[in-house]
């Protein structure tokens, strides 16, 4: 593996992972039902958009190099549909996601970065899926990340550089 595509897949395995416990130290701090909390009747809460997430993972990395990114048996519409479901639940199948996610990433090759995957039929190539994924993934943990500091407003443990004080100086 040449040292570019050696860093490539270093860099974006460890932002997944980062990905993957900032929103698990924000879940952590919320409860059961405050994860089925919904901002508005239009909203997806912390669970719906567990379960998207889970789904999607489920989708794309089963098989990612030789079918389409987009599983016929993968049900989208229904990971939006709010349930009951319990906690301990909706971390199960948040870390199935995770390790499938992570058992291909961390098994794919130099080359395999410019092969031709497909995902809902149309070519790209494996570096390209990746970043959709990382994008993916980044804008829905921003969404638990916030709906969480919502819900538990000044209570919220800060979960990167928190704020200075007014009158500390930025140096």
């Amino acid at each position: 593996m040449s040292r570019f595509e050696e860093e490539y897949l270093r860099i974006t395995i460890e932002q997944f992972r980062h990905f993957k416990k900032r929103a698990e130290d924000g879940m952590q701090q919320l409860s059961e039902d405050e994860l089925h909390w919904k901002p508005s009747g239009e909203s997806n809460n912390i669970a719906i958009l567990i379960k998207h997430l889970s789904g999607n993972m489920h989708s794309r990395w089963v098989d990612f190099l030789t079918t389409d990114g987009e599983k016929t048996y993968r049900k989208r519409d229904r990971e939006f549909i709010e349930g009951n479901e319990s906690k301990e639940h909706l971390m199960q199948i948040w870390n199935e996601g995770w390790t499938l996610l992570f058992n291909t990433i961390e098994n794919l090759k130099a080359e395999d970065l410019v092969r031709s995957v497909t995902l809902r039929q149309q070519p790209l190539s494996v570096l390209q899926a990746i970043q959709t994924e990382v994008a993916h993934i980044g804008y829905h943990v921003g969404q638990i990340l916030y709906i969480g500091k919502q819900i538990r407003d000044k209570e919220w443990k800060i979960l990167s550089i928190p704020k200075k004080s007014l009158g500390e100086s930025n140096d």
